[in-house]
């Protein structure tokens, strides 16, 4: 297991797991030096999925690998869209 730096990781490609584009990790939130979650700013055709939102905040157990691109679960992706700057997705959905 290789271990990288936040530095690293920040504005990196994400992908579904079912290799769709997402986005690029923006930020990391920590709670208690902990990662809690990835801000994600989201590009390409994603933006109708999510009702137009700049960008999402996935839970970092919903991530599946960090190599040479962030690999995120797909259920994390909202299904319903919204009209909000930004969404947080709940871990419990």
């Amino acid at each position: 297991m290789k271990v990288r730096k936040i530095s690293e990781v920040l504005g990196m490609r994400v992908y579904t797991d079912s290799g769709d584009y997402f986005g690029e990790i923006e930020e990391v939130n920590l709670s208690e030096n902990k990662i809690d979650g990835w801000r994600i700013r989201v590009g390409g055709g994603v933006l109708p999925l999510i009702g137009g939102a700049r960008g999402v905040i996935i839970p970092h157990n919903f991530v599946k690998a960090i190599s040479d691109v962030f690999i995120i679960n797909r259920s994390a992706l909202p299904s319903q869209p919204t009209h909000s700057d930004e969404l947080e997705i709940d871990a419990s959905e």
